[in-house]
């Protein structure tokens, strides 16, 4: 019998469990800032997608990551949903069907900047020579 490390479990894939609740919440998510019923006039009137929602292998935490329509006013928005947070996981405790519904956090979805800065790397001259030559 082999002991699993701490570091195995933390590079673990999620499970099936994991990826339906997250997307689970990610649609409740969705769905509440599309109604715009909120007290907190930050969000209101945002505009706000939410790109992905990881859970936890306990289902007990989940990080909702998010994104401004036009990237503009991130810090303000995010600030408005942490404090909103409690409300929000009130309202998917209501609607998942969970027994006890996740902490929400709510992070800013990095992965655009991300493909923006390869798509500027594989732009350059010397890279696109390079990659002409392996043709």
């Amino acid at each position: 019998m082999s002991r699993r490390r701490s570091s195995d479990k933390e590079h673990r894939a999620p499970g099936q469990r994991q990826l339906r609740v997250g997307e689970e919440i990610r649609h409740l998510l969705a769905d509440l800032l599309e109604r715009g019923n909120m007290r907190d006039p930050d969000l209101r009137d945002a505009t706000i997608t939410v790109t992905s929602v990881d859970v936890s292998p306990d289902l007990r935490n989940a990080t909702a990551y998010v994104m401004p329509l036009g990237g503009g006013d991130q810090e303000r928005l995010l600030g408005a949903l942490r404090r909103a947070a409690p409300w929000f996981r009130g309202r998917v405790s209501e609607k998942a069907g969970l027994r006890s519904a996740p902490d929400i956090r709510f992070a800013i979805d990095r992965t655009f900047d991300e493909a923006d800065k390869i798509g500027a790397l594989l732009r350059r001259p010397d890279v696109a020579r390079d990659i002409k030559d392996d043709d």
